[in-house]
């Protein structure tokens, strides 16, 4: 029997949805011109940019003058923190953040290192999740930046990112609170000025929008420097000509995911734990993320005792089944997690632990042909395991 594709890897990206990819058509074939072009093909591309900051201005109750497009989450990411950092340099050098960062945060961490800035790294538990009361003890005077992200890319570990803003704002006012969204927009309502928020990243494709585009979310008045520098576009703050194919699929993705984000919050919770009952019942098995509201509602970790996450990973895939083995942003070849590390998992499950993501979109079906498949494939894997 032929297997039929089965992807369980959303969260390292989603399929593009048509409403998207009919409006980026438009744009592309039709509403083409370069948006700081006085001409009226320029002001219909400009359209589009001015639509878009309305549409995600109006999902998150900010201004549409916060809203700043960007390559991706990445770019997102170092905007926020090397803008912010530099901008704020004279009146501290301590940065806060988690040992559990995506690398487009941890990996800018140490850049500032290099440049002179302090950073502690706070642990978290074995859920994945950074105390609040460490975090307040590690606030200081000269504390100027604090970076956490909402949901962790690699176990769905969801952090207390309301409380860690208060903790913050008591102990040192002006103290700026950056939250790498990527993997909870469109996951979950989001109010940056609510929830005391200062900057927000965002990247269009885990929520069914094109690749290659982002959005940073900045306070007004903020103090932050660029880090492009050209043109002098989106207020001088970030410099060269929008994507707007890429800006207009972003912005209908957004429509689109917070119009039903509680009934396809509610598929998703309900798929993932369904799988982790299925899973759990398989020999040799830990799951590594928390079921129903207290974990996010679309991923699972999972380690599978004698069998290398690479080697099922590929096995998996053989039978159509597409699963990452941690994070799929730094490199197509899995490392050790620092995140499953910082958890405190058994050193002999680092290397073979498995991400499953699921969307809306996805079945019970799917994912009980995937356990059917799964249990078959370690039976015969742990066969050839070394001991």
């Amino acid at each position: 029997m032929e297997n039929r594709e089965i992807y369980f890897d959303n969260s390292a990206t989603t399929k593009v949805s048509e409403a998207v990819i009919e409006k980026m058509l438009i744009v592309m074939q039709k509403d083409y011109g370069n948006p700081s072009s006085m001409h009226r093909k320029g002001m219909e591309a400009e359209n589009y940019i001015k639509e878009a900051r309305a549409e995600i201005a109006g999902i998150l109750k900010a201004e549409s003058k916060e809203i700043f497009f960007t390559s991706g989450g990445t770019e997102s990411n170092n905007l926020a923190l090397i803008g912010t950092a530099m901008a704020n340099r004279r009146s501290g050098n301590h940065i806060i953040t988690t040992q559990v960062e995506h690398a487009s945060v941890g990996n800018v961490m140490k850049y500032l290192e290099e440049q002179g800035f302090r950073v502690t790294y706070l642990p978290v538990d074995a859920c994945g999740c950074v105390s609040v009361s460490d975090f307040a003890d590690a606030v200081c005077e000269d504390t100027i930046l604090a970076s956490v992200m909402y949901v962790n890319n690699e176990v769905g570990a969801v952090m207390p990112v309301a409380e860690l803003a208060k903790v913050l704002k008591e102990k040192k006012k002006d103290a700026v609170f950056h939250v790498d969204a990527i993997q909870a927009f469109g996951k979950y309502p989001i109010c940056p000025k609510r929830m005391g928020i200062d900057l927000l990243s965002v990247s269009a494709h885990k929520f069914h929008g094109p690749k290659g585009v982002g959005f940073l979310y900045i306070r007004d008045k903020l103090k932050i420097k660029p880090i492009l520098f050209g043109g002098g576009q989106q207020q001088g703050l970030r410099s060269g000509t929008e994507n707007v194919p890429a800006i207009a699929g972003m912005a209908a993705a957004c429509a689109e995911a917070y119009r039903n984000l509680e009934e396809n919050r509610q598929v998703m919770i309900g798929l993932k734990d369904y799988f982790i009952d299925q899973v759990s019942q398989l020999e040799g098995v830990t799951v590594n993320s928390q079921s129903g509201e207290a974990g996010a509602p679309h991923i699972v970790s999972v380690s599978f005792a004698g069998v290398r996450s690479e080697v099922l990973l590929h096995a998996l895939e053989e039978y159509g089944i597409s699963v990452s083995a941690g994070s799929a942003c730094s490199s197509n070849k899995p490392a050790v997690s620092a995140t499953l590390k910082a958890m405190g998992i058994r050193k002999d499950l680092l290397d073979s632990t498995i991400r499953f993501s699921f969307c809306e979109n996805n079945t019970k079906d799917e994912i009980d042909d995937c356990i059917f498949k799964l249990n078959a494939l370690l039976c015969k894997l742990r066969l050839y395991t070394r001991h």
